[in-house]
């Protein structure tokens, strides 16, 4: 694994990696996702401050549990990879007080989850995890999620769900009216909802351009 991409504490992220992801041929969640959301822990950590090590292993072991989107117990899962991670940082002497950091960051990192974060660096890692599911790059992992679980593109008979529930699992559209176009509403830090903002106005920019190619004006 690179893990020059995790500068500046490249030899902490060296001990990390090899705990960081589970055998799956998930590609929205694999190394090139850490990757990113440490990018983006960066950028944020540089306005907001924060522990570095402590966002460096919840960045590292946010995912080292793998569930499927469409498992039942997806929301269950930032709780088992907090349990995990802080079976691996006790194993490696961490202090008892960071390793609860860490595992509040980790577990608090999920849409599904539904827990508020409580310290900084939990809403730091919060917000950069986000920030991948916007803009383009939330484009893209949905599409390829969708791929994976075998949704269709939009319902043909009503692509805007004007007459019909959303159903997220059927049809992938509807996944940005369920979840995408609502993330950027609970970003934590100051820095965090400005970069969600300009991601969301990308989204909002590629659903209309879709719409419009569909046939809907």
């Amino acid at each position: 694994m690179n893990d020059a991409a995790f500068a500046p504490l490249i030899s902490l992220a060296a001990g990390l990696l090899p705990h960081a992801l589970e055998i799956s041929d998930d590609g929205a969640h694999d190394l090139a996702h850490l990757q990113r959301v440490w990018h983006n822990v960066r950028t944020l950590h540089e306005a907001e401050g924060g522990d570095l090590e402590v966002l460096l292993a919840a960045v590292l072991l946010h995912d080292c549990v793998a569930v499927e989107k469409n498992s039942p117990l997806r929301s269950q899962a930032s709780r088992q990879a907090a349990e995990k991670a802080s079976s691996v940082l006790a194993e490696q002497n961490w202090p008892s007080d960071k390793i609860a950091s860490v595992g509040h960051a980790i577990e608090a990192h999920s849409f599904s989850a539904n827990i508020t974060p409580l310290t900084l660096e939990a809403k730091i890692v919060q917000d950069a995890d986000r920030l991948d599911s916007l803009g383009m790059l939330g484009v893209a992992r949905t599409f390829y999620i969708a791929g994976r679980m075998g949704s269709a593109l939009y319902d043909p008979q009503d692509p805007q769900a004007k007459h019909r529930d959303y159903d997220d699992k059927r049809f992938c559209l509807d996944h940005f009216q369920t979840k995408l176009l609502h993330l950027a509403d609970g970003f934590q830090t100051v820095a965090g909802q400005r970069l969600a903002q300009i991601r969301h106005e990308r989204l909002k920019g590629f659903m209309e351009q879709l719409m419009e190619e569909i046939g809907i004006v």
